[in-house]
């Protein structure tokens, strides 16, 4: 079985060698994976894969391989997870039934229909297809369905249909700590540099200190400023809602550009740029930073990274009020323009893979908006990312 695999490995042009597979026999002769599957796959990744950039192939080749060898649990005598009850009143239609739903007409007649609503409605609703509650066919509320609606209190998106979202929501802030996976967009990030050597003359210079020491003839040694990266980094980065399933990604992205650059700032926002952002997500209702306040407090000398995915309503891009949580005065589009134009090099860096970006509208309008500076969020679009910044 094993020497199959070891086979199977080097069909699929993995660089696994001899000394690699006898080194997992060997831990497989002294019990280290325990009799456990899932120990076994994380050791055997670990003897036989030395670059990050074969870890996806491994798993296909390990899924070919050992299929079926980990059984599933008896859940017969599991009580059922009180989040498996809680969506009861979710509405789930077939495709005929909401093709037959109707959409009220674009943005300013749902609004004023919402506000309607709410000056009428007087009680709880769950089901039917008119007061704002759960479960229904109306534009407002949560669990139901509506071609074109305002999604009020659910958690996570289910039809990514509505055009706005009412929502409190909590985010997390990023972990700089985290170094499993970083090491390639530290590499990638390495080709935005500018080194110069500024400071106090603290490290030894060799190459003074020989030719001092033969013009004088006697020892003259000689120091030099520290050579230090001169870039300075301003990143924005995309927090809460889909962004939730890239979190792993960007949090790499992150330790791995706090550890590359002296000078780097960061700020979170959600879905798009508006008048403020913030670095706390705890206290990001308390602490937040007007934008304009950044874009007087940078110089042009910064190269800008915005980080998301760009995936929302294109009304939030494109009207005022679009924005979750707050009513917007101006629209979104309007605020990465002003951060567009107050700086010479910036970019955008998408987790979705690109072959996607065209199936989304806001993410097309972002790309047109940002001028096509736009790289997907992998090592490649990170590398190409940065050959843009320098240019």
């Amino acid at each position: 079985m094993f020497l199959k695999f070891f086979y199977e490995l080097k069909t699929a042009n993995l660089p696994v060698t001899i000394r690699e597979y006898l080194t997992l026999m060997e831990g497989l002769k002294k019990d280290i994976p325990n009799k456990k599957i899932e120990d076994f796959y994380y050791f055997s990744r670990m003897s036989l894969i030395k670059d990050e950039r074969h870890l996806d192939k491994f798993d296909q080749v390990f899924g070919h391989c050992f299929k079926g060898l980990e059984l599933m649990e008896d859940l017969s005598t599991e009580e059922i997870p009180e989040e498996w009850l809680k969506a009861l009143t979710e509405l789930y239609l077939s495709e005929e039934e909401r093709k037959e739903l109707e959409s009220l007409g674009g943005w300013e007649k749902i609004m004023e229909e919402l506000k309607k609503r709410l000056e009428e409605q007087k009680e709880r609703h769950q089901g039917g297809n008119k007061w704002i509650g759960t479960g229904g066919t109306s534009p407002f509320g949560a669990y139901g369905y509506n071609p074109e609606g305002i999604r009020i209190g659910q958690k996570g998106n289910r039809n990514f249909r509505a055009i706005k979202v009412w929502d409190k929501r909590e985010f997390k802030d990023l972990d700089p700590d985290i170094e499993l996976g970083t090491r390639n967009m530290k590499v990638a990030l390495r080709r935005l540099r500018q080194h110069v050597r500024s400071g106090e003359a603290t490290e030894f210079d060799i190459d003074q200190t020989i030719k001092a020491t033969a013009k004088k003839g006697y020892l003259d040694v000689k120091h030099r400023p520290e050579r230090r990266n001169a870039v300075k980094l301003l990143v924005f980065f995309d927090v809460g809602g889909s962004m939730d399933w890239h979190i792993k990604l960007v949090e790499q992205l992150f330790a791995a550009a706090h550890q590359e650059f002296k000078h780097l700032d960061y700020y979170y926002f959600h879905n798009c740029l508006y008048d403020f952002v913030w670095q706390n997500n705890a206290r990001r209702w308390q602490e937040r930073v007007p934008v304009y306040d950044i874009l007087h407090k940078y110089n042009k000398d910064y190269k800008v990274i915005f980080v998301g995915d760009a995936s929302m309503s294109p009304y939030e891009l494109t009207i005022p009020g679009g924005s979750v949580e707050y009513m917007n005065d101006e629209p979104g589009e309007v605020w990465l323009r002003r951060v567009i134009n107050s700086f010479d090099h910036i970019a955008w860096l998408n987790p979705i893979p690109e072959e996607h970006w065209n199936w989304t509208p806001s993410i097309k309008m972002v790309k047109h908006t940002f001028e096509n500076q736009m790289f997907p969020l992998t090592v490649r679009g990170v590398t190409r990312a940065m050959k843009e910044l320098m240019r």
